[in-house]
């Protein structure tokens, strides 16, 4: 019985709106990849784009109406538009009772992701935001170590994540669309700061333009106080042509670094462990982060598994992205 109970098990049906390169190439094979998933409709602002790529991964529905492509008979929408669509989108899926995860920054400032956040409860829809970085069995990992007390007390917690992203006509360079090394990279490291240090009392940093003169930034630094004790830092760039994408977490008593957390797609990603009189251990490991982060999020639409990442943390990450820009503001770099 429990075969046939599985063979005949309904599939949960998926949207995606927006159709750049992450929804094409890691979005789409993310769903595709999972047994229980289905993708059943497409929305782009180019009706060519959504018939293409509909097209192409044999999608029945394809729209360039958002009205009507929230019609189409699905159960979530994973919003992966351009940043400053973000808040409407989001508004409209949840008053449609369609359950969301969205891509980060969850909107362009926290008053619209507070409206959003109530849209959502009213709505009784569940929203989850794309830290993908979360998801990996490593982060998960280290995580659990921290709680345990593996490698006791944290006394600073240092995440730098990096690209060589030269300025082009996309919203990621554009100050009215949320662009910025700081909102789109930069969000994934204070993520990953609270993910491990806990909630932050204070931040202040900096954002500059390094070598990439445009309207927005292509660095940004930043240090915090957790509250329940111990520091944390970041930087993040669009400018650096050989980054080094590393996480170190450094406790009393005991260290654990991570590293190649993003960077090609599937790549192994390496955990080091060292401890206070033991020898240095080393670890790796490949997963999909996206197909995790929905996998999640299903099982928390139907069978009401807890989300590893809500809408309210988007919300406090866009808060303290607020905070470090009203700081950088009130400082000269010399």
């Amino acid at each position: 019985m429990k075969a046939i109970k599985k063979v005949l098990e309904p599939k949960f049906k998926w949207a995606i709106a927006g159709l750049g390169n992450f929804a094409v190439n890691s979005i789409i094979p993310a769903i595709r990849d999972l047994r229980r998933s289905k993708l059943v409709a497409v929305y782009s602002h180019s009706l060519d784009r959504a018939k293409e790529v509909a097209g192409n991964y044999s999608i029945k529905e394809y729209y360039d109406d958002f009205e009507k492509f929230l019609t189409a008979d699905f159960d979530a929408v994973y919003i992966a538009s351009a940043n400053q669509y973000h808040y409407e989108q989001v508004i409209a899926s949840a008053r449609a009772g369609k359950h969301i995860i969205c891509e980060k920054p969850f909107a362009l400032n926290s008053k619209q992701a507070e409206e959003m956040l109530r849209v959502c409860e009213e709505n009784n829809v569940k929203i989850s935001i794309g830290y993908v970085q979360r998801f990996h069995p490593l982060t998960l990992k280290a995580k659990e170590m921290i709680e345990s007390g593996f490698i006791g007390q944290p006394v600073i917690i240092n995440v730098s994540q990096s690209f060589d992203y030269p300025p082009k006509q996309n919203f990621r360079y554009q100050r009215d669309s949320g662009g910025g090394a700081l909102r789109d990279v930069g969000t994934h490291c204070i993520d990953l700061l609270r993910f491990f240090g806990g909630e932050i009392e204070k931040i202040q940093g900096y954002v500059d333009n390094v070598i990439y003169k445009s309207e927005v930034d292509d660095f940004t630094i930043a240090t915090c106080k957790f509250k329940d004790g111990g520091y944390g830092a970041f930087y993040a760039s669009f400018c650096i042509g050989k980054p080094l994408n590393r996480i170190e977490i450094i406790g009393y008593k005991g260290t654990i670094v991570i590293e190649n957390l993003i960077g090609k797609k599937f790549d192994y990603a390496k955990m080091t462990i060292q401890k206070v009189d033991e020898s240095k251990k080393a670890f790796r490991m490949k997963a999909n982060k996206v197909k995790n982060l929905i996998k999640n999020f299903q099982k928390a639409v139907i069978e009401n598994e807890p989300l590893l990442v809500t809408g309210y943390d988007g919300l406090i990450n866009l808060k303290l992205i607020e905070e470090i820009e009203k700081s950088a503001n009130q400082k000269t770099i010399s």
